[in-house]
C-alpha cells in the first residue's frame, strides 16, 4: 500500500508541477519547400512567394464571420501542412482576397492569398 501511495503522490506532484511551470512558447517551422518550389521576394519585413496563391474555403456556416474564420483556418492549415507554420499566417500573407455568399444552407467563404513569412530580426 505504501508503494502505491508513494507512486500516486509522485505522479500528482509531477502533474501539478507541470501545470504550474510556465509554458514554453511553440516554435515555428519551415519545411524548406516554399523556397525550393517557388520564387520568393522580400516585401518589407516579409519573404513572400511570387505569383503562387493558396485558397481556403468554408460552406454551410451559420454566420458570415464564422464562415470567414473557417475559410482562413482552411488556408492556414493547408499552407502549414505544405510549407510549415512560418508560412501559414493569413494576416501576414500577400495579395489577399475574399468572397462570401449566403444560401439556404448558410454562409460560405473563399479566401486566396500568397504565403509569406516574417523575416527574423537581426541580433546586434
Amino acid at each position: 500500500m505504501k508503494n502505491k501511495l508513494t507512486g500516486f503522490v509522485t505522479v500528482l506532484g509531477l502533474t501539478l508541477g507541470a501545470m504550474w511551470w510556465p509554458a514554453t512558447p511553440v516554435r515555428a517551422d519551415d519545411t524548406g519547400l516554399a523556397q525550393a518550389l517557388h520564387d520568393v521576394r522580400r516585401e518589407g519585413r516579409k519573404l513572400c512567394q511570387v505569383g503562387h496563391f493558396h485558397t481556403g474555403t468554408s460552406a454551410g456556416v451559420a454566420s458570415k464571420k464564422a464562415a470567414m474564420a473557417q475559410a482562413i483556418d482552411s488556408w492556414q492549415s493547408f499552407t502549414a501542412l505544405e510549407y510549415g507554420t512560418d508560412w501559414a499566417r493569413y494576416r501576414i500573407a500577400g495579395t489577399k482576397s475574399s468572397e462570401c455568399k449566403v444560401s439556404p444552407s448558410g454562409w460560405s467563404c473563399e479566401v486566396e492569398a500568397r504565403p509569406c513569412k516574417r523575416l527574423s530580426r537581426r541580433r546586434r
